[in-house]
Formats: structure tokens, C-alpha cells, sequence
């Protein structure tokens, strides 16, 4: 499937963002601005890992000669920090080649500006050449959003490792400084910021799309710092308190689901991006008191059970982009707009931590479901396309292989089918791109964990 992918990549759009499967031809969204090669930095990683070295030596090739950051448009802060600053820092603790290393920080340093705001809280949107930022114009009020500036922890904290610049870790502690002192609305985090006045915009709370992975970062930022950051595990559990006191319930049907809170106010909508929750509760299990370990570890199951019906309810066994649980329908897309599949990840990113930490067989027998329902539906004779409509006979295609497909749904379904000793995850984090970054031991400089 990944050579399937990289090859018509290579074949049609070499070089630019993403691939049009259908049209032959390049994609570019506007969330790269100008910067080209989405496709190259996001599958180095996962090329590195199928032992496919010859697509990983070319890639680094065009990553030598063509991988170029001063372009004159708006990029989205926390889409390049994932996607191209985490696939750099990923490929270089993988293959030691200091071309990622070097491109990683200087990608970084170019967004720095993003964080010339008032309080610190970074813009979702920089001119790379000019360092001008602004908001999502339609994101409460000038806010900036949780999901965004609460994803930059993992690259931010390995970028000041590898440059010995403490900036870039200073600049996230302030973030989660400005977090910390802010009153939470029933111990929950509102999705919208307020960078000039580091006040709270809506109070609309979710674990999906504007909130997921933020949640995510908190606990990874504990196990990567060899779990001496406490202040992130603290924040982690407050938050997942209040998110199952509030938005977690149960369907008539016995659904485990996470709802939208707005104000006070549960919408009973489930999204896909909110299927990686699952796996996460059971990655944070181990760090819960001892009498709620066993608890987050059945709530990954229950919320990973939920999230394959999602799939199973539908024509193609893919999952819609979200899915309700109201007038009488449970884990069904009723809205046209809501019944698409991108290639995304997150269910099967659950299954993978589910398999990995139960190793209960279930998860891989889901995994291959999806790996039928991908090669019955989604592939096609020139790459991957995401689908508009679930729950049609026919498919109809949306044209776009993403990236993310490469760099996250490919590697998480070959995890599932490896060996645990394969990246274990006592030594790796996965960021919310699935791109690798070690654990920062306490007590290690970088060259020892650099043989190990």
C-alpha cells in the first residue's frame, strides 16, 4: 500500500504537496502556503520504517536540494510544526542524517514569530517571509485555538534539545504558564484563546477537531520527559477528569461516546479526529492512581468498540468524518457534509495502542477491516483517494491522496501487524502526525541515546 501511494506520488506529483489520484496531478493546500513536498517530509519516517531505503534516499535528496522555507504566503503554525518540523525531527533520530536536523531548526526559528503576541499565545497563521501572524478569521473573536497552539510541546521541547537554543522551550512553557493561571469553566479547557487578551473566547469544549490534540500533548509531554514533567501529568488527568464528568456517555444502545460541550450545553456528536481518545486513555492508563488504571485502559476499549461501529455502520467500512447519537440513531453520519472519509487515522491509531498495550486479538482483525475497506474503496489506479459518502454503493472520490495518509494511517496499520519491539513505546512518542520523537531521559546526554 505505501509503495502503491509513494510511487504514483512520485509519478504525478513529485515534489509538490499532495497527490490528485484520480487526475493524475498535484494538490497544494493553503495550509503550506509555498512550501512545497508535504508528501516527502510527512512519509520520510514511514519509508525509514518498511526498510523502503532506496523512496527514503531520494526523498532526502529532495529535501537537500529542494526543501526551501522563505516563501512569501501564510502557513498554518501548528499544520508545518506537525507535519514538517515533526517529520524532520523524526527522520533525523531515525537515521542520524543531520540535513533533518539542520532543516528541523531552521524551520523552527522561521516560526518563532508566530509568538509575538501579548500574552505569548501564538498565531495560527504566519507569513514566513515577513513574520507577520493573524488568526482563523472565523475563530471567536480573533482567538487563537487549543488544538493548534496546545500541539507544539513535543517538536518545541526536542527542537531546544537539538539546538541548544532554549527558546523554542521556552516558548511552549509560556503557553501552558498562561493555561495554567486561567479559570477553567467546570475544570474544562475552552477551544478558543484569546492571544491579545489571554482571556478564554466561546466556551466551547471538545476532544475533537479545535481541542484533540492538545489533550494528547499533556500526556505525551509527561512520558517524554522520562514522566519528570508533573505538571503536564497533573494537567492531563484535572482535564480528563472534568472531560468524563462532562462530556463522556453512554448510548442507550451501551456506546461509549464524547460528546460536544457549548456552554453548558452537550451536543451528541462524536467526530473522527475524536476517535484517537480511545487510544490515548489506555497509552495514560499506567500513570493513573493504581485504582483507576484498569478503568482508563476499559474506556480506550469502550471508546475504540464505539469508533469501529462508526465504521461498520456504514456501506464501505470506513468511518464518516463525525457521527451522532440523537432522534434515534447511534454512531450514524446524518448530516451530508459529516458522511465523508479522508484517509484519516485515528481509529486505526486507537487500534494500534489498544493492540499494543491489551494484545487482544480483536484489534487486529479491526485493523484488517480497514485495510479491506482501503483496498476495496479508496484504492485506485493512480494512489489513494478519500471518499465524499460512506454510505454509498458506488464510491465517489474527493481526488486527494493526503499526506497524513502516508506519514500516520499506513504506519499505525503496519505497527498493528509488526512485532512490539518495533519502536516500543517505553522509548518513542508518537506526535499527532505519528512521527517519532524519543524520550528525553532525565539523566542521558543525546549521544547515549543516540546509540541506543
Amino acid at each position: 500500500m505505501m509503495k502503491h501511494a509513494w510511487d504514483n506520488y512520485k509519478l504525478y506529483a513529485w515534489g509538490l504537496n499532495e497527490l490528485k489520484p484520480i487526475s493524475k496531478g498535484g494538490h497544494s493546500s493553503s495550509l503550506f502556503g509555498n512550501i512545497k513536498g508535504a508528501t516527502i517530509v510527512d512519509a520520510l519516517d514511514t519509508l525509514f520504517i518498511m526498510g523502503m531505503k532506496d523512496e527514503f534516499e531520494e526523498a532526502k535528496l529532495w529535501i537537500e536540494k529542494n526543501l526551501d522555507f522563505n516563501v512569501n504566503a501564510e502557513i498554518s503554525v501548528f499544520e508545518v510544526n506537525i507535519r514538517f518540523v515533526g517529520g524532520l525531527l523524526s527522520a533525523y533520530y531515525l537515521s542520524g542524517e543531520e540535513i533533518f536536523r539542520k532543516k528541523a531548526v531552521e524551520l523552527g526559528v522561521k516560526l518563532l514569530p508566530a509568538f509575538h503576541t501579548p500574552s505569548g499565545i501564538p498565531w495560527a497563521l504566519l507569513n514566513m517571509k515577513s513574520g507577520i501572524g493573524r488568526n482563523w478569521p472565523w475563530a471567536s473573536g480573533g482567538s487563537s485555538i487549543l488544538a493548534e497552539f496546545g500541539t507544539l510541546h513535543l517538536e518545541f521541547m526536542h527542537l531546544s534539545h537539538l539546538s541548544g537554543k532554549p527558546v523554542f522551550a521556552e516558548k511552549v512553557m509560556n503557553i501552558r504558564a498562561v493555561l495554567k493561571k486561567l479559570k477553567k469553566p467546570k475544570g474544562l479547557y475552552p477551544n478558543y484563546l484569546n492571544p491579545s487578551s489571554g482571556q478564554w473566547g466561546q466556551h466551547h469544549v471538545s476532544v475533537g477537531g479545535l481541542g484533540d490534540s492538545f489533550y494528547e500533548y499533556l500526556l505525551k509531554a509527561w512520558l517524554m520527559s522520562d514522566e519528570t514533567d508533573l505538571e503536564a501529568k497533573n494537567m492531563y488527568f484535572d482535564a480528563i477528569q472534568a472531560i468524563e464528568t462532562h462530556l463522556i456517555r453512554k448510548s442507550s444502545g451501551g456506546l461509549t461516546y464524547i460528546a460536544e460541550w457549548k456552554g453548558g450545553l452537550l451536543e451528541h456528536k462524536m467526530g473522527h479526529l475524536t476517535c484517537f481518545a480511545g487510544g490515548m486513555f489506555a497509552l495514560g492508563a499506567k500513570g493513573a492512581p493504581k485504582a483507576l488504571a484498569q478503568h482508563y485502559l476499559d474506556l480506550g476499549a469502550e471508546i475504540a468498540r464505539t469508533c469501529h461501529e462508526s465504521y461498520n455502520r456504514t456501506f464501505m467500512k470506513l468511518g464518516p468524518e463525525a457521527f451522532r447519537f440523537d432522534g434515534g440513531v447511534e454512531a450514524i453520519a446524518t448530516r451530508q457534509n459529516e458522511k465523508y472519509y479522508i484517509l484519516r487515522p485515528e481509529v486505526i491509531e486507537t487500534y494500534m495502542y489498544m493492540w499494543r498495550l491489551t494484545h487482544d486479538p480483536k484489534y487486529r482483525k479491526w485493523a484488517w477491516e480497514a485495510v479491506e475497506a482501503l483496498e476495496s474503496h479508496c484504492r485506485v489506479a493512480g494512489g489513494y483517494s478519500g471518499l465524499r459518502d460512506v454510505y454509498l454503493v458506488y464510491e465517489n472520490y474527493d481526488d486527494v491522496q493526503q499526506s497524513f495518509f502516508l506519514a500516520e494511517t499506513l504506519k499505525y496499520l503496519y505497527l498493528i501487524f509488526s512485532d512490539d519491539d518495533l519502536l516500543p513505546l517505553e522509548h518513542w512518542i508518537f506526535n499527532t502526525e505519528a512521527h517519532l520523537l524519543p524520550i528525553l531521559r532525565a539523566d542521558k546526554k543525546e549521544v547515549e541515546v543516540k546509540e541506543k
